[in-house]
């Protein structure tokens, strides 16, 4: 049926989107799925669509997220000897799901209030395996042979639980330096100095150095693998604008919409059609059924009944896995990645403002949006999912394809993610996923990781000698210096256990090092802002939304917390509270504090700053 958007108060504004206008004309119904004006949003970041609408699209942000949630749970088995214990992997599995859909609720109602999705995240997952790779950590012998774990003894429990808590207490240790640069408005100092050439080869080294994963995997049986990996390339490059009629009820009457499929679920349906020919190949024992010929692990049986063993519902609390740990070098691991997550999150607040049809974030949105995912970070260390929480690009994307940019479908996204985690059988579920198929996806995913990192260059004069010898050596020495501290463990002998542990994570992360060298340099080796890409880098991410009522409407604290709290005349020097708004727009315009705070992201107040770090 019609339905018509609720007014919100926003009737009066449009929010610019590249060109377009967020704006509903008079009297104009809009249908409760797309509207037929491409070039117009169906619904802004502040309007509420029709419930069951609200559903299927935050069913739909679910899946496009699946793949990066379940894949971080998966590959840090290997590194907690879980390789064989399906129902320890489902709960796993469970927890994280639970806790990326805690996160999404707080992001979305008190962080930067814009659509969205917080999940896992990669930045992570690099210095975890780096500290689960150190000889202290390397997993026993027994561990790797199925025929000789016992997953119900307390010797087993001990080795992947002892590793867990580690973990934990670091991801709880450095999430708290993500709080603390987040609510005091810190970012914005970090953001003066880091440019193109520091996060290229950092992000691009989170996809390459994960290629000895993808690769185990997708060698367990390379034809299964292949086919996973055609299938989503074939789906998202080549099917991709093709739509798929599909039957809709509407003014009482069955019709027909058609709807890019393909575009939107490519790694879903890939993923589900090669697991669905593995299980059929497995039922009529075409896949060997002996453990030790090759193809045997593309087998859908491999984890026994663990959907049958999983309960029907599990509740994940803190500290399920026991009391966590904390070691230095874990926690200054775990510190580097933390700072990719936060640099990588700026600019996906400002590319969904975009695309949600919101004003650009303003400083203090930014700031609590950074401070909640370091609280997310937390509350995922302290619930034991083996990683933190971020913002998901993918879902930022999805906001352009359905042309929905309501942040209630995010919260509907979020509340069934919390469902999931509660259900233990969904979780069971996905363990059975053969390992060849997610070595296929991992093939896609790590590269498309790779590629992203190196398209922050488009902000940098790649004809400058000066540009490529630094990300040429940033990116060189972040995959030489790892691999043969891989193959020397011994090398690093500085006399302090401590030290050398700390440097063996640190010199073990591949994004940590090409980081370092490319923040080193780019900040050393002469050369103008028009050379590093910081004013092209500065521009597509300025702040330079004013204290309007648009930017209010969406980035103000809600239940009226910020109507409480405008009366305080301090309110304005608390980097993550939003200042007072002014009676109008006009009066906005002419409001000299509001002028003077319109300034890039770089430029913090001193007096912001101060404030924030003494709280």
């Amino acid at each position: 049926m019609a339905q018509e958007k609720e007014n919100n108060g926003l009737d009066n504004y449009a929010f610019g989107l590249e060109g377009r206008y967020c704006v509903p004309d008079a009297g104009e119904e809009q249908d409760g799925a797309l509207g037929e004006d491409n070039n117009k949003l169906a619904y802004c970041v502040t309007d509420v669509p029709p419930w069951y609408l609200c559903i299927i699209l935050g069913i739909q942000h679910c899946i496009t997220a699946f793949g990066g949630i379940i894949a971080i749970p998966l590959i840090l088995s290997q590194g907690l000897c879980l390789q064989h214990d399906g129902l320890t992997q489902s709960h796993l599995i469970s927890t994280i799901f639970f806790v990326s859909g805690i996160c999404t609720l707080l992001q979305v109602t008190f962080g930067i209030r814009l659509p969205i999705l917080q999940g896992g995240t990669f930045t992570l997952l690099a210095p975890s395996m780096a500290m689960l790779s150190m000889p202290e950590w390397t997993c026993p012998a027994w561990t790797q042979n199925a025929s000789l774990v016992n997953t119900s003894s307390t010797d087993f429990t001990e080795v992947w639980q002892s590793r867990m808590r580690a973990l934990q207490g670091s991801i709880i240790v450095g999430s708290l330096f993500q709080v603390f640069v987040g609510f005091s408005g810190l970012i914005g100092l970090f953001m003066h100095f880091i440019g193109p050439l520091t996060i290229a080869p950092t992000i691009a080294l989170i996809g390459l150095s994960l290629f000895d994963s993808a690769g185990s995997s997708a060698g367990n049986h390379w034809g299964i693998s292949a086919m996973t990996t055609a299938l989503i390339i074939l789906f998202s490059q080549y099917l991709r604008h093709i739509s798929v009629p599909l039957p809709t009820y509407k003014n009482k009457k069955l019709h027909t919409s058609r709807v890019y499929v393909f575009q939107i679920l490519p790694v879903l349906l890939g993923i589900t059609l090669s697991w669905l020919i593995c299980y059929l190949l497995t039922i009529y024992d075409i896949l060997p059924t002996e453990p030790d010929q090759y193809g045997y692990l593309a087998r859908t049986d491999l984890k026994g009944d663990v959907v049958g063993e999983a309960p029907w519902f599990t509740f994940p609390y803190p500290g399920q896995w026991g009391m966590p740990t904390v070691s230095l070098a874990g926690v200054v691991g775990i510190l580097a990645g933390v700072i990719s997550s936060m640099i990588e999150s700026v600019g996906d607040y400002h590319a969904c403002a975009r695309l949600s049809g919101a004003p650009p974030p303003p400083r203090h949105a930014i700031n609590r949006g950074i401070g909640i995912e370091g609280l997310g970070c937390l509350l995922a260390g302290a619930w034991g999912t083996g990683n933190g929480t971020t913002s998901y690009s993918e879902n930022v994307g999805a906001l352009g394809i359905t042309k929905v940019g309501s942040r209630t479908v995010i919260v509907a996204s979020g509340v069934l993610m919390v469902v999931m985690g509660l259900f233990g059988k969904v979780g069971a579920v996905f363990t059975t996923i053969p390992s060849p198929v997610i070595g296929g996806m991992f093939m896609v995913m790590f590269g498309v990781i790779s590629a992203a990192g190196v398209s922050n260059l488009q902000y940098a004069d790649m004809n400058s000698s000066r540009n490529i010898f630094i990300f040429g050596f940033s990116m060189f020495s972040g995959l030489v210096i790892p691999n043969w501290i891989f193959k020397n463990p011994k090398a690093i002998a500085t006399g302090v256990v401590e030290l050398n542990q700390m440097l063996q994570v640190l010199l073990t992360t591949s994004m940590f090092v090409g980081g370092f060298f490319g923040f080193v340099l780019d900040n050393t080796i002469p050369g103008s802002k028009h050379e590093r890409g910081i004013l092209a880098w500065n521009k597509a991410h300025e702040d330079d939304s004013s204290n309007t009522l648009e930017s209010g409407e969406v980035y103000d604290l809600p239940f009226g917390i910020t109507s409480s709290l405008s009366s305080s005349s301090c309110l304005r020097y608390i980097p993550f509270c939003p200042p007072s708004a002014p009676n109008s727009l006009d009066e906005s315009g002419a409001d000299s504090n509001s002028l003077e705070s319109k300034q890039p992201l770089g430029h913090p107040k001193p007096s912001q700053i101060i404030v924030g770090v003494s709280l």
